[in-house]
């Protein structure tokens, strides 16, 4: 069937759709613009519960010892009697409070939005290549969500090895309160996650390479889908391997193999594993664990290569060179999982060669955060919510990956190895730049998905609070993580060393509370602006890609009528041959045009 004959039995189809009952329309619905919104919400809801927790251990931290009303509402009498957090749900809080927030926000809300939203958009496509894949990969996250919330309820209480989960913590059931029924439902929870990840990324991939309109070659996509695209291949080459990691433990645990185990005791009795190793489990884990970084951060540089670019009123500078990058990082990102394991007994010449490949991918970093200047220098800056959580994002990209320099070094650290300083650093180059990415995409693609546009200055006072508060958390991290404060420790009464550093825990907590109250302002932006907010119009932003070409109103398939053909990269900003400072992608070339270097 021709490309003309199947558009028009598809046209043909949507004038007989059938009505959508709520259900079809609202919960099980296969149509892209739909489940964005579904992993967003969920996403969203999962994010109040990861900083919410992170505001707890942060008070326990400021004020070890310290009898807190909120702790006894929230924990109960079992974890905090009398309102003073116990040791055992402070390593609960943390290992759920990065599960949450590495998986099920950053890796699930923000490539399961975005990519949702905008591949078929931006590609000219009427939807995924499978919607009904696309359903049951939001449903298998939401069941894995409701697995991971449920393990807070379970008598012992939740995981509690951290959320790198090594063993043996998290291998024997009896070694801590966390390590029993908790732990169970954390691996079976991130089993399903990891399934709803690879089918997720499965049909990224597909409808990037199969379903993109007439015009739209691979170097005329906007670098959105590029970095979604790679996001969704390295996902899918490195999440099977965490995959075989949980189901491992999974028989460790419950099955009595020992993969992971052996020579153990446990109060002076000795177990019968014999022939495991805890290495193999870092290894496992790591495998996916690097990766995993790219896979939160690659969709977040992809809005923001699309915003800064929008909002400078510019082309996006070294188009190829980005694409570059994105694919660079991508393939490096397998062979440095190594550096998380510097001190695990490495033989000390793979230490060296795990510290060449991790500096090797400060090159493609640095060639996104050049391009991203020189895209800004002298443009035409428009300061929209949007363009500072990007700017933003460049700032945090920056000072965080500098101190990933030291930690990449094999000698370097020893020093610092499992202290704040480790904390400081994948908090503000992962952590902080993704949320940032994730904030920049919501600002600048709510009108594309509710057809409402936030509110532009509580948009202002959301971004200079959190980004104050972000460094003012982050930045003190470092220093006391030179000053040796380990990872991971419920107090440091115990240490006379450490007291001199307890003001600046205060202060750290101080940020902390505040950042996170003032992520109110953004909750109550974002959902009384679904339905109040001020109606948008086709293309708010002046932008050249073509998800602005669609009607605001969402109708299934995206465009009615054709599906715009593409005649130019998505970055003619300001170009000089025509009267406006845009052309959208769907623009034929005037005669005598030249095309853009890019």
């Amino acid at each position: 069937m021709s490309a003309e004959g199947h558009d028009h039995a598809i046209d043909h189809e949507h004038e007989h759709h059938h009505k959508d009952t709520f259900i079809t329309k609202y919960i099980f619905s296969i149509d892209h613009k739909m489940i964005a919104k579904q992993y967003l919400i969920t996403g969203i809801f999962m994010g109040i519960i990861g900083v919410g927790m992170s505001m707890l251990f942060r008070m326990q931290l400021a004020w070890p010892e310290e009898s807190f009303r909120i702790f006894n509402i929230l924990l109960g009498d079992k974890f905090a009697p009398n309102g003073v957090m116990a040791n055992d749900i402070y390593l609960a809080l943390v290992t759920i409070h990065g599960t949450i927030m590495v998986f099920f926000v950053l890796t699930a809300a923000l490539s399961g939005t975005f990519s949702n939203l905008l591949i078929p958009l931006q590609i000219g496509a009427r939807d995924m290549a499978s919607g009904f894949m696309n359903m049951v990969s939001y449903w298998l996250f939401f069941l894995s969500s409701v697995i991971m919330i449920g393990s807070l309820f379970v008598e012992a209480g939740p995981a509690s090895s951290g959320w790198t989960i090594y063993p043996p913590l998290s291998a024997l059931p009896q070694a801590i309160p966390g390590s029993g029924m908790g732990m169970t439902l954390w691996l079976v929870s991130m089993a399903i996650f990891i399934a709803s990840s690879l089918m997720g990324s499965l049909n990224y991939v597909v409808t990037v390479i199969n379903l993109r309109t007439k015009g739209m070659s691979m170097t005329r996509l906007p670098l959105t889908i590029w970095a979604f695209f790679v996001t969704a291949i390295i996902g899918i080459v490195s999440f099977p391997v965490l995959l075989s990691a949980a189901l491992l433990l999974i028989f460790d645990r419950s099955f009595g193999t020992s993969f992971f185990l052996s020579d153990i005791y446990i109060a002076g009795e000795v177990l019968h594993y014999q022939g495991g190793s805890p290495v193999l489990f870092e290894h496992l884990f790591w495998f996916l664990g690097h990766p995993e970084v790219y896979i939160v951060l690659l969709p977040a540089l992809g809005i923001t290569s699309e915003v800064i670019a929008t909002n400078a009123r510019k082309p996006i500078f070294g188009y190829r060179a980005m694409i570059m990058s994105i694919l660079a990082i991508a393939f490096l990102s397998t062979i440095v999982w190594g550096h998380h394991m510097f001190i695990s007994g490495m033989n000390p010449f793979l230490g060296s060669v795990f510290t060449f490949t991790t500096l090797l991918i400060a090159i493609p970093s640095a060639v996104k955060a050049f391009n991203y200047i020189t895209t800004l220098w002298k443009g035409n800056l428009q300061l929209n919510p949007a363009m500072l959580f990007s700017i933003g994002l460049v700032s945090t990209f920056i000072t965080g990956g500098l101190t990933g320099i030291i930690l990449g070094d094999s000698t370097l650290d020893i020093n610092v190895h499992d202290t704040y300083f480790v904390v400081a650093h994948f908090h503000l180059v992962m952590g902080i730049s993704a949320l940032y990415g994730m904030f920049a995409g919501i600002y600048h693609w709510f009108p594309r998905m509710f057809g409402r546009m936030l509110n532009k200055n509580l948009g202002y006072v959301h971004f200079w609070v959190t980004a104050i508060c972000a460094y003012g958390v982050f930045f003190p991290m470092h220093f006391i993580g030179l000053a040796g404060l380990p990872r991971r420790y419920y107090t440091n009464t115990n240490f006379p060393l450490f007291d001199d550093l307890q003001n600046v825990n205060v202060l750290i907590t101080t940020f902390a509370l505040i950042g996170g109250a003032f992520q109110l302002v953004f909750l109550y932006n974002f959902f009384v602006s679904i339905f109040y907010g001020k109606k948008s119009v086709m293309n708010p932003w002046k932008s050249n890609t073509l998800e602005w070409t669609a009607p605001v109103e969402h109708i299934h398939g995206n465009w009615p009528g054709e599906i715009p053909e593409v005649h130019r990269w998505p970055y003619d900003y300001s170009n000089p041959a025509h009267d406006v400072d845009f052309v959208p992608q769907n623009v034929p070339m005037k005669e005598g045009e030249e095309v853009l270097h890019h």
